[in-house]
């Protein structure tokens, strides 16, 4: 962001005056050039040298004369938006065009020469600075020196220390030569104090009396919790005292517990006497319903030796009745057998008169081909005198035909055969079914016979 993420220096860089090297360095230091890169209308990277004497830069109204000066102003820490003409700092970003497109990145690097002592640790000592504002769209901006990353306080201080800076009345833009002399006597005295070169200190100051506020805001705060702690402190004696009189409270909550499990201990001896003859009660119960017990089972022994011959009669009845189920079953079972030969013969059947029906084609188009073979014969005679090689061809094909025609009967004679088979073996399958059907019948009255036997038994 604009406030950098460089780790601030230490208080005694501070606030240290400023040395003899940072004094010569604040009077030596000069830009030599500066590079725009995305900045505005600044789509491609564009170097502007500075020579020794005047520069300058002509160029028609809309050309970009003023982002020259504006990026100028931006890489000495200019935080203001509406300074850089724009309603927020993202603005200084170039935004494209209808050929060219927008760029997400905006850089401006000022180059110093002869600032050795100018720039805070650990470039102080660097006789040349390269001074680096890089923007990114949506991230805000951060400074580097020399690739090493600082705050943007520490770049403002810098150029003040040398009289110039984003504000200084050295940065003379549109309508400031007016703005300077209506300018009331603080604006002139700043001035005066950049003409004199002591803006840096005046900067400086600035951000002494802003730590010298931190600090008396931080001893308030120690003074709050100092209160707080008294507080706290008073509150423990509270809980050491209610803690005594707890470990007091305590011992006699013991003394008493003690006595009270004494009491308890005397009932347990007497509910345990009282236990001790109900369970001699109870024992001489049990050893009474033992006796009827024994008695009970010895009954029920003589009962089961009387229950073998209808145990035996059930059995048989139930082996009878296993039988009648098997054979019961393997006659279903023969029947489903049987009905599906017959569906199967059925089908095949149904098969064997499609064949049939197509044999039965084949025949007739064979008379129709003996036929038309027959009219293209007696044609073949017509022309008998004239084209005998073509009667001979005509012959042959007729006795190709002829034998066709003999083979389609062949195949109708098989097709014949085969399906007079497969009524026969319907046929056989229909008697198959009666049997079993017959088996099957006398089965019934038996398994209805024998129902009665296991309720008998029960």
């Amino acid at each position: 962001m604009d406030d950098g993420a460089a780790a601030p220096a230490t208080p005694e860089e501070e606030d240290a005056p400023r040395s003899d090297a940072q004094r010569i360095a604040s009077v030596r230091a000069t830009l030599a050039r500066i590079r725009i890169a995305g900045f505005k209308s600044f789509a491609e990277p564009t170097v502007v040298e500075v020579r020794p004497g005047l520069t300058g830069i002509v160029g028609p109204n809309g050309c970009g004369k003023s982002n020259v000066v504006e990026a100028l102003r931006w890489a000495m820490g200019e935080t203001s938006a509406r300074a850089m003409r724009g309603g927020e700092m993202d603005d200084v970003i170039f935004a494209g065009t209808a050929t060219r497109a927008g760029r997400n990145l905006a850089e401006v690097m000022l180059s110093l020469e002869d600032a050795e002592g100018l720039a805070p640790p650990p470039n102080h000592e660097q006789p040349e600075l390269e001074i680096i504002r890089r923007i990114n769209r949506g991230e805000g901006s951060n400074f580097r020196v020399n690739g090493k990353e600082v705050r943007a306080r520490d770049v403002q201080t810098m150029f003040a220390d040398i009289g110039s800076g984003a504000r200084a009345s050295a940065m003379v833009s549109q309508g400031r030569v007016s703005t300077l002399i209506q300018a009331k006597p603080e604006d002139r005295r700043q001035v005066l104090e950049e003409a004199a070169g002591i803006a840096g200190l005046r900067a400086r100051k600035h951000e002494a009396e802003l730590k010298l506020r931190q600090a008396e805001t931080n001893l308030g705060r120690a003074e709050d919790l100092l209160g707080q702690l008294d507080t706290q402190r008073q509150g423990l004696q509270r809980q050491a005292r209610q803690a005594n009189r707890y470990r007091n409270l305590s011992g006699l909550v013991r003394q008493a517990e003690g006595e009270w499990l004494a009491i308890l201990a005397a009932r347990a001896d007497a509910a345990s006497r009282l236990a001790g003859d109900q369970l001699a009660a109870a024992r001489a119960a049990v050893r009474a319903a033992e006796s009827d017990a024994e008695a009970a089972a010895i009954a029920a022994f003589e009962a089961e030796q009387a229950i073998p011959a209808p145990r035996a009669t059930e059995a048989t009845t139930r082996t009878a009745l296993e039988r009648r189920r098997v054979e019961t079953e393997g006659l279903e079972a023969e029947e489903r057998r049987a009905r599906d030969a017959l569906d199967a013969a059925e089908s095949r059947l149904a098969q064997l008169k499609r064949d049939l029906a197509h044999a039965e084609g084949v025949l007739r188009d064979a008379d129709t081909a003996r036929e038309r073979l027959t009219a293209e014969a007696e044609a073949l005679r017509a022309v008998e005198t004239s084209l005998p090689g073509r009667r001979d061809a005509a012959q042959a094909a007729l006795a190709a035909a002829t034998q066709a025609a003999q083979a389609a009967e062949a195949a109708a004679e098989a097709a014949t055969i085969e399906a007079a088979e497969a009524a026969a073996r319907v046929q056989s399958a229909a008697e198959a079914r009666n049997a079993a059907q017959a088996r099957h019948a006398p089965a019934a009255p038996g398994r209805h016979r024998a129902g009665p036997a296991p309720g008998s038994a029960r």
